[in-house]
């Protein structure tokens, strides 16, 4: 169930009266905000996003919501949380990380810069891209661009929610 020793978790009963325990999420707090900072990146620049919380993704834009939101983030994308440090794929290299368990969603992603919220490591925002532009988004400069982009949205959600 990827909770930790530590994990904070919100405890609800239902009406029956069993107790129901989920992972409490930081950056659920900021889902439309998530949302709507994904689609202007989208829409101004042309890069699909997809906002992450340390376990699934809550948020994208330039991708099938229907196919993504809600989804597991893939062991790989987990490691690059956990790293605390930005991934970005090397140009011209064939090595994907895939934004979901699912490896067969066609989904890589190019780029991706932890959130942090107070020194705690709350989710990632990433740039993906199917596997027919992969080659293309990570041969070019505007892979530094999209980087810086996404760097920015990365410090801005966590600034959001120390606010």
């Amino acid at each position: 169930m990827r909770i930790r020793e530590g994990d904070p978790l919100e405890i609800y009963t239902d009406r029956e009266g069993e107790v129901i325990f989920k992972k409490y999420s930081p950056i659920g707090e900021l889902v439309d905000f998530a949302s709507q900072y994904a689609e202007s990146l989208y829409k101004t620049c042309g890069i699909p996003v997809a906002v992450c919380d340390r376990d699934s993704v809550v948020a994208v834009s330039g991708i099938s919501k229907k196919e993504f939101l809600d989804k597991k983030i893939s062991a790989a994308l987990d490691g690059v949380i956990e790293n605390r440090s930005l991934y970005a794929a090397e140009r011209g290299s064939d090595k994907r990380i895939s934004l979901t368990d699912d490896e067969q969603s066609g989904v890589s992603v190019v780029c991706a810069q932890p959130i942090f919220a107070e020194g705690d490591i709350i989710g990632c925002v990433a740039a993906v891209t199917g596997e027919d532009t992969f080659a293309a988004r990570t041969d070019s400069v505007a892979l530094e661009t999209e980087v810086k982009l996404i760097r920015t949205a990365a410090a801005f959600l966590g600034r959001q929610l120390e606010s």
